[in-house]
């Protein structure tokens, strides 16, 4: 039950945050540095897909562990670790197969993906002890 508990502090935070972060905070420079490649309207289906996967893969790799542990450096430096490889793999996939994709778009997201899971996983293991106690 704490895992669950997890889980949804994580996907709560996950949501809003990245939502403020893409569709305010940084909407322009994805638009600018994205152009053609980005879509009119937001495929929500696979977005919510990507949501439910990657936020177990947080609760799963980083807050479990921290949970066992009983460090929330635990679950900061797991969910970094994780952050930047599951961002990184799809930047850097980008800048290897997509004709004109820009590097600067990739280190932006590479360390947004980085900051976001490690605060996620850190928000997630302090909901899930709070909720728990």
């Amino acid at each position: 039950m704490i895992y669950l508990k997890a889980y949804f502090a994580a996907l709560a935070t996950f949501l809003v945050v990245d939502g403020l972060w893409l569709g305010v905070v940084a909407r322009k420079f994805y638009a600018s540095q994205m152009g053609s490649l980005l879509r009119d309207n937001v495929n929500f289906l696979a977005a919510g897909g990507f949501y439910v996967f990657y936020v177990g893969g947080i609760v799963f790799f980083a807050v479990a562990p921290a949970l066992a542990d009983g460090s929330w450096k635990t679950a900061a430096l797991r969910g970094a670790v994780l952050g930047l490889l599951a961002y990184g793999t799809y930047d850097i996939t980008n800048l290897a197969t997509i004709k004109d994709w820009p590097l600067t778009m990739s280190l932006v997201d590479m360390a947004w993906g980085t900051f976001l899971t490690a605060m996620v996983a850190v928000v997630g293991l302090l909901a899930a002890r709070a909720l728990s106690a």
